[in-house]
């Protein structure tokens, strides 16, 4: 099943982040990752968003996404973006068929008043 990473930080170092740059790619591409979104400043359409990077990122499955994490690559080059950026990381899964509106069962909805 399909994993989604998403990292939400507060870069404050670009010049240490574009290190991090360089190589990422190549070792994401390499555990079957890919980049869905990645946008500097997003604007939030509601609430507060404290940070100034947002990252979406697919696997094919969580064991890809472990493998590309614990990777000695990886590892090579988390250390600049640690450095550079505070980052809240969350991995989710993928739902296995669209989800459709829940309906409450006759004995759960509530009588009407007349």
């Amino acid at each position: 099943m399909t994993v989604y990473v998403i990292n939400n930080m507060t870069i404050h170092d670009r010049q240490e982040y574009g290190r991090y740059l360089l190589a990422f790619m190549p070792i994401l591409q390499a555990y079957g990752g890919k980049v869905l979104a990645a946008e500097d400043e997003p604007i939030p359409t509601e609430g507060n968003w404290p940070f100034d990077r947002t990252v979406v990122l697919a696997f094919p499955s969580a064991e890809h996404c472990n493998d590309w994490l614990h990777s000695p690559a990886y590892q090579r080059i988390v250390v600049h973006r640690w450095a550079a950026a505070l980052s809240n990381v969350l991995v989710l899964e993928g739902m296995q068929q669209a989800c459709e509106p829940q309906r409450p069962r006759l004995a759960e909805t509530p009588r009407l008043l007349r």
